[in-house]
């Protein structure tokens, strides 16, 4: 084999980045997965992907250009150090494991090892998540481009240089995913308590969060002013929204939510 992409972990996550890569035209034979269940290695092998159960296994012959770590935070200390062997100028490092430092990967794979470090969210697995990469200094624009394409076949890439905001993005869109199911769960609830059935109450407290969603992406206009075109002076959604803009409503509530996260995210970290 050649040079290509060693992807260590394919449960959902590093699964949804590999098939947006191989849909995006990335030769599967130029792709080695490292996963010791065997239920998650059979797929890809009938793909045309290398697929082995552990790092003893790699192809001799393979040296790739980025190493994608797609394991659990709790897995990396045991998993990391196997593959400290394809340290070199050519080769980067990719991490999508939450909390996760950069300087963790350092300490075991060197100063010198070219790392990113990347928060994504579960609508991955969809091709409509939101990942924020953060490189550390070894990293050249070549590889940050490489990174940047490696990403962006799951979703939307945006980077930052100051890892510490790490924990802010981890708390709005980590686990934003998260509010937004629970709200979806709450509005469907509500309607049952209005006197809706449940089914119908689930379609539109989903189907109105989806579409609200693709609006505020492909709009022009900002979330606030999308709210406001929807709020007839007077009309029904004025008297939700006294509700949920009170002192007491939905703002401050995000707010603690968000910022219980990211101090959650540090402690993780430390």
């Amino acid at each position: 084999m050649a040079n290509g992409l060693l992807l260590v972990g394919c449960g959902k996550m590093g699964g949804a980045m590999l098939a947006g890569w191989l849909e995006q035209g990335t030769d599967p034979a130029t792709v080695v997965v490292v996963e010791p269940a065997d239920v998650l290695r059979q797929p890809w092998t009938a793909s045309g992907v290398t697929a082995v159960a552990s790092a003893a296994d790699i192809p001799a012959d393979f040296v790739p250009d980025c190493v994608i770590f797609a394991v659990k935070p709790q897995q990396m200390a045991m998993v990391t150090p196997d593959y400290k062997r394809f340290v070199g100028s050519d080769t980067q490092f990719l991490s999508i494991a939450a909390g996760t430092t950069i300087a963790f990967f350092e300490g075991v794979l060197g100063a010198h090892a070219a790392i990113v470090r990347t928060m994504p969210n579960t609508p991955a697995a969809v091709g409509k998540g939101m990942l924020v990469a953060c490189p550390n200094g070894p990293v050249t624009a070549a590889m940050r481009s490489r990174a940047d394409s490696l990403l962006a076949a799951v979703g939307a890439v945006a980077w930052i240089d100051d890892e510490f905001l790490m924990d802010a993005v981890t708390a709005v869109s980590g686990s934003g995913p998260a509010y937004v199911f629970y709200m979806i769960q709450c509005m469907a609830e509500a309607g049952v308590a209005a006197g809706l059935p449940a089914e119908l109450a689930a379609q539109l407290a989903s189907q109105t969060v989806y579409g609200a969603g693709a609006l505020a992406h492909s709009a022009a206009e900002d979330p606030g002013t999308l709210r406001k075109n929807v709020t007839s002076p007077g009309g029904t959604t004025q008297a939700a929204l006294e509700v949920l803009m009170a002192d007491d409503g939905l703002s401050p509530l995000m707010r603690r939510a968000v910022d219980a996260a990211a101090v959650r995210s540090r402690e993780l970290g430390a």
